[in-house]
């Protein structure tokens, strides 16, 4: 039978030895209750629930500079944390990027955090691929007015271009009526009781655990046709394309 989780029976693996980076692109600095932290609460308990350690962030707290260098101080910021942040990245084998819809699309926050990720990812692993291979990438998104799937490709797009693996159904979301109405946690909102939005919230959860065992206990993606020092070495036309052979 299935559970609330998502589950249905035991679980197929160990999740224990993975680790969860949330990034919250909320507007509202701590501690003002935050409706997309409600969505990110829901997916979290069932990553702690399996032992999963989980390092929740708020972009909007931190001193994020604005730029597409990995420092931003070295290119004239007077301060800058995405450099700490960025460490915590790449600790983390799944990275959910969480936020709210304003004018029908991403916070100014998310775009802020994924122009960040991007200056990052000219940056190598040890393997020579780029530096997000290897890890997993999904995202919530919460608000009171359309955009909830136009913001998840934004999202989703960016994650996969940087490197990162997209599992299937990566995504989730809550939206209340159009115009000015109840968002996630006001009361009567229907949010955290929405079957639709509690389902994928699990769906997408599970997808990145399993996605992200089946990385680690690969190894990663292999290094093969994506390196970037002599990418093509060895792979002739012929070879790449198989009606050519």
């Amino acid at each position: 039978m299935a559970s609330d989780d998502g589950t249905a029976g035991a679980a197929p693996a160990s999740y224990d030895d993975l680790r969860a980076l949330v990034i919250n692109c909320t507007l509202k600095y701590s501690p003002e209750p935050s409706n997309t932290q409600g969505l990110v609460d829901r997916c979290t308990a069932i990553m702690k629930g399996r032992g999963v350690t989980v390092e929740e962030i708020r972009a909007v707290d931190h001193d994020i500079a604005v730029g597409v260098w990995p420092d931003m101080i070295e290119h004239g910021a007077a301060s800058d944390e995405w450099p700490g942040i960025y460490r915590k990245v790449l600790d983390a084998d799944i990275l959910v990027l969480a936020g709210p819809i304003w004018l029908g699309d991403n916070s100014s926050v998310t775009k802020k955090v994924i122009e960040r990720l991007y200056s990052c990812s000219h940056l190598l692993n040890d393997a020579g691929q780029y530096a997000y291979y290897g890890r997993v990438g999904g995202c919530l998104i919460t608000g009171n007015e359309d955009g909830v799937k136009h913001c998840a490709m934004n999202i989703l797009y960016s994650l996969q271009h940087l490197g990162y693996t997209i599992p299937p159904q990566a995504d989730a979301g809550w939206i209340g009526e159009a115009g000015p109405g109840p968002s996630y946690l006001d009361p009567g909102s229907g949010g955290p009781e929405n079957d639709f939005t509690n389902r994928n919230t699990a769906f997408m959860t599970w997808n990145l655990l399993h996605t992200a065992r089946m990385l680690k206990d690969a190894g990663g993606v292999p290094a093969y046709g994506n390196v970037r020092a002599g990418w093509n070495a060895g792979c002739s036309a012929d070879q790449a394309n198989p009606e050519h052979r």
